[in-house]
């Protein structure tokens, strides 16, 4: 059979033809599983006999569905899971064919040595799919099934290029290099069909008509299922082109909201949530790194919608300067800029390039992208004995680098070194130092006023704090901006760690 997917080569051209090639590549014996799950789906008396037959036809399915049962997503409490009929008690009927649904697509296409194109497009396919089940929920419980196999399914056609198209595919992938070609006329001219027109074509000889006609059915969003298909791929599509903080993800909250019923906030909520889900699936579902392609958002550190709120009220706070102030518009948070910060600094996570280049990123974030009108790094020096500034950005902060020395005892109550030993966050109010071993040194160096300091560890290597504040115009640090900080010190941290391991 391999061999017989290896003869596909350029002589290939058509709709038909391909439908023909395609189905010859082992990829109808993983059609036949997710069809015959479908129709338990739809089905009001399918038992858990009629699942355990349909799942054990293929041992390899069989063992990878129960080894997803015992996994912590499915399984929190870690009840041992050995047979189908077993998972069905501990993880739900719907939950296992829902698995079983998974592993069987995520597997027949992923086969063999997925290329990048087949990853990248079948996580977004999967994220979508579990963004347009959850939605489904809302306004089509009884085709929430349906829903999540049509959106992953949305793109069948490409996707089975990718996994099985051969010499061809190889070829495609050099011809839109260059940016600047028509890509749908470029893949009729090269294949003689388009990527839709095979979509619909396999999935009729597959005999799956009916999802057939609710993909047919999202491009014109017609019905709050075909709604939900359409959304859910949209909203996938977004977040992997420029992640959760782009303007397209955030112009979909709308039309969720109004498709869902949920309020704008909630429905935030859903779609990050949805998205969280599917990681943790596809990191449980696929032998491939699938989850690596799906945008993490945890990544996001911050309900955007709060800080654009926070944008909108900040020249509408009162101001209590506690110094005399010059004309200079207030610091306000730069949501572009903080974006952009975030993404070098999980980028230098996984690669870092030098120190320096990751404290800059860091004092960006913090400074002109959350807003902090004062920041700074402060290491632990001379073995481990003071606190000493090593990166400051903010009016009047630069004298930190020569004269900010704070003497450092790991038993002390004092914040920067409760930080370190708790391992959290610590807000400070004006009022907590007075009585403070060291209170009225830090207030000699730093100004009265709140004030907040996040550990920075490199692994179980403490480096030091980064101290926030708004002192220079007595404004209150928001939540959201604190939730920045804690991110921020989170990926200082791996970077520090990453770049010590060479």
């Amino acid at each position: 059979m391999k061999a017989q997917v290896a003869s596909v080569n350029n002589k290939t051209h058509g709709l038909r033809s391909w439908i023909d090639e395609l189905n010859n590549a082992e990829l109808p014996a993983m059609a036949v599983v997710v069809h015959d799950l479908l129709r338990l789906s739809q089905s009001t008396t399918a038992s858990v006999r009629q699942l355990a037959e349909v799942l054990m036809r293929d041992a390899s399915l069989t063992s990878k569905v129960l080894r997803v049962s015992n996994s912590v997503y499915c399984n929190p409490g870690r009840e041992v899971v050995r047979t189908i009929s077993r998972a069905v008690v501990v993880v739900g009927f719907d939950q296992v064919r829902m698995i079983g649904l998974s592993v069987s697509l995520l597997d027949g296409l992923l086969k063999d040595s997925p290329r990048e194109q087949l990853q990248s497009l079948l996580a977004r396919s999967f994220h979508g799919a579990v963004q347009a089940r959850n939605l489904a929920q809302h306004v089509c419980q009884q085709q929430k099934e349906e829903v999540f196999i049509a959106t992953l399914l949305l793109n069948l056609g490409e996707l089975a290029f990718w996994s099985r198209g051969g010499k061809p595919a190889d070829e495609l992938v050099g011809a839109l290099a260059d940016v600047s070609v028509d890509r749908e006329k470029l893949v009729k001219r090269m294949l003689g069909t388009g990527f839709d027109q095979l979509t619909l074509g396999l999935l009729k000889s597959w005999n799956m008509g009916e999802i057939g006609q609710l993909v047919q059915a999202s491009q014109v969003a017609r019905g709050p299922a075909a709604m939900a298909v359409a959304l859910g791929a949209e909203l996938a599509d977004a977040v992997a082109a420029d992640g959760w903080a782009s303007p397209a993800v955030q112009a979909l909250i709308e039309p969720i909201g109004s498709l869902t019923g949920l309020p704008p906030e909630e429905a935030w909520r859903q779609m990050l949530g949805s998205g969280e889900e599917a990681v943790r699936i596809a990191g449980t579902c696929a032998n491939s790194d699938l989850k690596a392609w799906i945008p993490r958002t945890d990544d996001l550190p911050l309900d955007l919608s709060d800080l654009l709120q926070m944008q909108r009220e900040s020249s509408a706070q009162e101001v209590r300067p506690i110094e005399p102030m010059d004309d200079a518009p207030l610091l306000q948070p730069d949501l572009e800029l903080l974006k952009l910060s975030l993404q070098n600094l999980r980028l230098m996570a996984r690669m870092p390039t030098d120190v320096d280049s990751a404290l800059s990123s860091v004092m960006q974030a913090l400074h002109r992208g959350a807003g902090f009108e004062r920041v700074m790094l402060a290491v632990l020096a001379e073995r481990q004995s003071c606190f000493k500034a090593r990166k400051v950005a903010g009016k009047g902060s630069e004298g930190w680098l020569q004269g900010f020395t704070l003497p450092h005892d790991p038993s002390s109550t004092l914040a920067f070194a409760r930080a370190l030993k708790q391992r959290s966050m610590q807000v400070v109010t004006p009022f907590e130092l007075a009585d403070q071993p060291l209170g009225d040194l830090l207030l000699e160096q730093v100004g009265e006023g709140a004030f907040a300091v996040a550990p920075v560890l490199a692994g179980e290597r403490q480096v030091g704090v980064l101290y926030v504040d708004m002192r220079l115009s007595g404004r209150p640090m928001a939540d959201t901006q604190l939730s920045v900080l804690r991110k921020v010190a989170e990926l200082a941290g791996l970077t520090l760690r990453r770049l010590s391991q060479g």
